[in-house]
């Protein structure tokens, strides 16, 4: 067999996806690799295709227990015989283990670092062929990464005393170009292929929500009765944090379990099992959760507390759909979450380390924190954000994340900025964030008296501010380098303040619209879904399927996503296979599987059809998108003449409500959503509306004809103690703009 026969046939995949072909003829041709690609972009497949067409033993180094019993346990159901070595084995279960191999019956041998310097292993490897040492989660071996483990070390003098040198291969998810170059040079790898296929995963929908810590558990509550049929997985920073929300959530009958280190290992076994077999929806966890989870089908991944860096995040926040389907990573940020961070990290332990280094680690460290508080706090669109860090450059907003979808107004605050700079100036750059904007808003503080504050000419000039207006404008000027956040305790400083002498500079604050009902603050759009493509008879079909597929899955004392994914069950209903054939045309069956569990499947799909003859189960839709429907090619938004026959007219609503009425009842194909943006547009093209400069920047007001047409203002207070207008809409003027649409291009 080939390596495509090889990928049909166990694997049950017509072609490989990016990057995957081009690892495994590196390989196959006797080349080192290095692959960095995102989680669920199949990177077992890389080694796993190859493994089985080279003459001897694969050797796959994996860093956790579970990581190795779930890809073998996958292995096995494919057909491959394969066996993993750790401490979870007894010497004898060991000594078969490596004997099998001996003989040709393991073609892949997973191993944890530490078996390699076993001395009873170490004489297997070097009697036996090894054609390829795979290095998996790669960037453990740098002491630069986030997870780097000194045990990943005895792999280059493992490799160095083989008698042959083995092809070595090395895959990552998360990786900066410092971390892959250090992988590169630590595991001296030769002249390898590196592929880098992107950190891009477009199923994934990205959101950062600005929460207080006593409205968290609220919005958590909220977001999990919204998806009850849905798994998710909560990671909170502290184990305190975790055993609160699971008591929260447990209390509100939400099936969860727990996983932190303060707890015993077979309680931790236990409630990794039941999230694994689908026996509890939630998983509330600290990060020392998830490294070995391979469970593809995770609706949802939410953060109580944000991460110490972006590689923690994405390889968190990644652990959603793994299957390709649609995912939501939602982040709730408040500003006590970083303070927890500095703390943490200051009780960080370093093992091997000299003081140089871990100085410079530390280093490393906190600009990591201030990357990821920067992701929390940014306007602008989060997936680029990510990409942006590891390296890859986005040309356009994605229009899949929180950023995207949210409503933003521009704010000019450059006099507050000179009085930002004007108070640091007076405290000499002595002080942190707290201090200078409890000056400059004139608070009352016994603190501010004792360092002589009150007597600033920045004391209380800015006082008409709110604090949350003042901390946005200080991220603002950090971002534009007119001031600095230095030393332990992170005093602000003086940056670069040339420009803000210029009569032309002017710093402009961007911030996010209110929205007027607090149920859209849970809201988050998302891609379409595979399951999309189903009726609701084929729905019900699903639902029998993965019925099915639980029974099968306890009877083997398997994970049900090892049975068959989720992805691979919608395939079926899509193409209800009558026989072999059929099946075998089903992305993610192959022999083996279809031998297993084939005719169970086929015989549960005939029985639905015979209970329901007149049932259409599906709307195929194509597995990829036509070229003209990809990311950044849509058409501007316009609407059919039955879309706006459908349109909900109100006596009176806000400019956010037509927008989401008229995408709801969209139905042209391939153009974009509409936005607050260019319903404005069209409202100030009309002579409606107008946009005013005043003392506190743009107003957005309506004409003298907008104003006998009966729109009217509406005065607001934010949250944060922040006046502000809105415009509401009368049923005439929501007709104006819905009839402007039709066949708008």
């Amino acid at each position: 067999m080939n390596a495509a026969e090889i990928l049909k046939t166990y694997f049950g995949y017509d072609s490989f996806r990016n990057g995957q072909e081009e690892i495994v003829r590196a390989i196959l041709a006797g080349e080192d690799a290095l692959a960095i690609m995102p989680t669920g972009a199949g990177k077992s497949i890389c080694y796993q295709v190859p493994a089985l067409l080279l003459p001897g033993i694969t050797i796959v180094v994996s860093p956790l227990i579970s990581l190795m019993q779930d890809q073998v346990k996958a292995l096995n159901e494919a057909g491959i015989h394969a066996a993993f070595i750790n401490s979870s084995l007894t010497e004898t279960q060991i000594a078969k283990a490596m004997r099998f191999a001996a003989e040709g019956r393991y073609k892949i041998i997973y191993v944890a670092p530490e078996r390699l310097e076993s001395a009873v292993f170490m004489q297997f490897a070097q009697n036996g062929k090894i054609s390829m040492v795979t290095v998996d989660e790669a960037h453990c071996i740098s002491q630069w990464g986030q997870d780097f483990r000194p045990s990943y070390l005895k792999i280059v003098s493992f490799i160095d005393s083989l008698a042959d040198r083995p092809v070595v291969s090395a895959f990552t998810a998360t990786a900066t170009r410092e971390v892959r170059t250090d992988i590169e040079c630590t595991l001296k790898l030769h002249n390898p292929r590196v592929v880098v296929t992107g950190f891009d995963r477009e199923n994934l929908y990205y959101s950062v929500e600005h929460i207080t810590g006593k409205h968290k558990d609220a919005f958590i509550l909220d977001y999990i009765q919204k998806h009850a049929d849905e798994s998710g997985i909560i990671y909170c920073a502290t184990r305190k944090n975790v055993d609160n929300l699971y008591e929260k959530l447990s209390r509100s009958g939400i099936s969860a379990a727990r996983y932190h280190a303060g707890l015993d290992n077979d309680t931790r076994k236990k409630n990794q099992d039941d999230f694994i077999y689908d026996r509890v929806q939630i998983v509330i966890a600290t990060n020392a959760f998830g490294m070995g989870i391979d469970k593809s089908n995770v609706r949802f991944v939410i953060h109580y507390n944000m991460p110490q860096s972006m590689e923690n995040y994405y390889q968190e926040a990644g652990r959603a759909g793994r299957d390709g389907e649609s995912a939501q990573c939602i982040l709730l940020f408040s500003v006590q979450d970083v303070m927890i961070d500095k703390f943490l990290l200051e009780k960080k332990e370093f093992e091997r380390m000299n003081a140089e280094d871990i100085e410079l680690v530390r280093q490393r460290d906190a600009r990591r924190l201030q990357v990821m508080e920067g992701y929390c706090k940014t306007t602008l669109c989060l997936r680029n954000y990510i990409l942006e860090y590891f390296g890859e450059r986005a040309s356009a907003p994605c229009d899949n994340c929180g950023n995207c979808h949210q409503e933003y107004y521009e704010q000019d605050m450059t006099s507050d900025a000179k009085w930002v700079v004007n108070c640091i100036a007076e405290m000499r750059g002595r002080y942190g964030l707290n201090i200078v904007l409890g000056t400059l808003l004139g608070a009352n503080r016994a603190r501010l008296k004792e360092i002589g504050a009150s007597a600033y000419k920045s004391y209380g000039i800015l006082k008409q501010r709110s604090e949350t207006d003042l901390r946005l404008l200080v991220d603002q000027m950090l971002a534009e380098g007119y001031i600095v956040q230095t030393g332990e305790y992170s005093v602000l400083q003086m940056g670069d303040i040339s420009r803000l002498k210029e009569e032309s500079t002017r710093v402009i604050v961007r911030k996010a619209q209110e929205r007027e009902d607090a149920a859209d603050k849970t809201k988050t759009e998302n891609k379409k879904k595979k399951t999309d493509s189903l009726t609701s008879a084929g729905y019900d079909l699903f639902d029998r399927l993965r019925q099915l597929r639980l029974v099968i899955a306890k009877e083997a004392a398997m994970p049900p996503y090892i049975i068959f994914s989720d992805k691979t069950l919608i395939d079926m209903c899509a193409k209800a296979p009558g026989n072999q054939a059929e099946m075998l045309a089903v992305s993610g069956v192959g022999e083996n599987k279809y031998q297993k569990y084939g005719e169970r499947f086929i015989q549960e799909i005939a029985a639905f059809l015979d209970e329901n003859p007149n049932a259409v189960v599906s709307t195929q839709i194509d597995e990829e998108p036509a070229p003209a429907a990809k990311k950044g090619r849509k058409g501007a938004f316009y609407l059919n003449q039955e879309d706006a026959e459908r349109f909900q007219y109100a006596e009176y609503c806000y400019i956010s409500d037509i927008k989401e009425r008229m995408n709801q009842v969209c139905t042209a194909v391939n153009v974009k959503k509409a936005t607050i943006s260019v319903i404005w547009e069209y409202l100030v093209s009309a002579g409606l509306v107008a946009e005013e400069q005043g003392q506190e920047g743009c107003r957005k007001v309506q004409t003298e004809q907008g104003l006998n047409l009966g729109i009217k203002t509406i005065d607001k207070i934010s949250q944060g103690g922040y006046a502000y207008q809105l415009l509401m809409y009368p049923e005439t003027v929501q007709r104006m703009i819905v009839e402007y649409f039709v066949g708008a291009r």
